[in-house]
């Protein structure tokens, strides 16, 4: 080129000394450059390629495909150099297209071409003592090991990797290992010793975390995934789902109860999860397992219809009745006024404990809000059914006082019936309180005043007694008039003190 050049370089100011068409020329195709200028910007394109191209050169680059065949992917780097990239770097990727940006590192010079020699991102390059650097990807046999790790032969230099750095778990024999090409990062450079230190560890955390960016950009809520159990808590599981966890709550593992996660999955099944909530900022998916499932509250009504007598398992008291379970995931609740018809209880655990297999009687479904009304009493013989006729009105009647209240005292007439006798109606006297006239347990004869069967009310009275013409008085055990209140005692009074005069 400089020996072309030779004749026709243009001395400072020689434009004049050449023929008047030639120079008219050669200015036309400079632009108002000279050859000279021409050159020189040629040798710092020249350098500018080379330094690019150096082995030393480190960092990652952009470039630009310019091209894509079945071999090569030509990258345009800037500057008018442009690079060429071995496509069998994308292994089972698809392929980069036309006028896309990618992540390249500059591994050296094709001179030949005048091309620099590429190397996608993160893919494994040859190794050799002028060329390694520590984050290089490279790819090595495993020739041996030992309590302390792996070595390797990586292009006839010797390389060693820590027991560590080999899985991103637990590694606990290291034998199945020989043999096996495993790709790896540089870690350490030792040149005195011949060796590198390097990490496949590192490596598989890189393609996790981008296999867990590429599934997490991908997820929508109501998703429903497939994923492996990582590890169990105690309140719930985490759930590996294309290289990231998520949390499935011990609340969404089933339409039951579950009171400890592992009766219900365990460290490495596979299963089929629900995306219940996505959080974009800090990364966290909330996961379902029983959203998946067929909800057993869906035909409630129709399997439990209002009315029918079930059966059902009582799973829990609580103060104000019992829970009864029909079916896995579907409970229903007694309360305590449906227990029995005999009795006031205080507590459910008067008539039922957990875990009876009981019948109980429908009472409503609500399957919006899920809940199930059952009765315990109402399975048998109503005893309230045909009460006026039972005890009809005037009639007299005989009971036991059950229990007193400050209005009056209940008299159970038959198992499950109670009338009240108002405090108004024990005597014909005043009556400071029912206790001054009946006492519990107390057998009393009455008169029905008022039977009400849809509000199970019975009135009763001990005063009106005389008002019934068979009435003699001498079939009752009847109670006592009240004591006349005794007279207070008058006080003395008080002593007066000091000297009288």
């Amino acid at each position: 080129m400089a020996r072309q050049d030779k004749d026709l370089r243009v001395p400072k100011g020689g434009e004049r000394n050449l023929d008047e068409a030639l120079a008219q020329e050669l200015e036309e195709a400079l632009g108002g450059m000279s050859l000279m200028d021409m050159m020189d910007e040629e040798e710092a394109a020249a350098r500018a390629m080379r330094s690019a191209a150096s082995p030393t050169a480190k960092g990652v680059k952009r470039g630009q495909v310019l091209s894509v065949g079945p071999e090569d992917i030509f990258v345009d780097m800037g500057g008018k150099s442009t690079g060429v990239l071995p496509a069998a770097q994308f292994e089972n990727e698809p392929l980069p297209a036309v006028g896309d940006w990618i992540e390249v590192t500059i591994t050296g010079v094709d001179k030949k071409d005048n091309l620099l020699k590429l190397s996608r991102q993160g893919a494994v390059q040859a190794a050799a003592w002028e060329s390694l650097e520590e984050g290089m990807i490279v790819e090595g046999r495993v020739t041996g090991h030992n309590k302390g790790g792996l070595e390797l032969n990586i292009d006839g230099i010797k390389a060693f990797m820590p027991i560590s750095q080999v899985e991103r778990g637990r590694v606990e024999d290291l034998a199945p290992y020989v043999n096996q090409r495993l790709k790896c990062e540089v870690t350490d450079i030792r040149p005195d010793e011949k060796q590198i230190v390097v990490s496949r560890r590192n490596v598989l955390d890189r393609e996790a975390e981008e296999e867990a960016r590429r599934t997490f950009e991908s997820l929508v809520e109501g998703q429903v995934v497939k994923g492996t159990v990582k590890t169990i808590m105690p309140y719930g599981a985490f759930v590996d789902i294309g290289g990231m966890d998520g949390l499935l709550h011990i609340k969404d593992m089933a339409f039951t109860r579950v009171e400890k996660p592992e009766d219900v999955v365990r460290t490495g099944q596979q299963i089929e999860v629900m995306i219940l909530k996505i959080d974009r900022d800090t990364r966290k998916l909330s996961l379902g397992l029983k959203q998946v499932m067929p909800d057993p509250w869906n035909d409630a009504d129709v399997k439990w219809p209002v009315d029918s007598i079930v059966t059902g398992r009582v799973t829990r008291l609580e103060g104000f009745g019992a829970f009864v379970e029909l079916e896995p995931g579907v409970e229903g609740l007694v309360p305590i006024s449906e227990m029995t018809f005999e009795r006031r209880i205080k507590h459910p655990s008067e008539i039922v404990k957990a875990g009876d297999v009981i019948k109980v009687k429908v009472l409503k479904v609500d399957i919006a809000a899920r809940r199930i009304s059952l009765s315990i009493k109402q399975v048998g013989d109503d005893p309230w059914t045909g009460a006026s006729a039972r005890w009809p009105v005037d009639s007299v009647v005989t009971g036991t006082v059950k229990r007193l209240a400050e209005f009056g005292a209940f008299v159970e007439l038959s198992p499950g019936v109670e009338g009240l006798i108002h405090i108004s109606e024990l005597s014909e006297q005043r009556v400071r309180v029912p206790a001054d006239v009946v006492r519990e347990g107390q057998q009393v004869t009455c008169k029905v005043l008022e039977v009400d069967e849809d509000r199970r009310r019975i009135s009763l009275s001990i005063k009106r007694l005389k008002e019934d013409p068979n009435y003699t008085g001498e079939t009752t055990n009847a109670p006592s008039a009240p004591e006349a209140p005794k007279p207070e005692k008058k006080r003395k009074k008080p002593l007066k003190g000091g000297l009288e005069w």
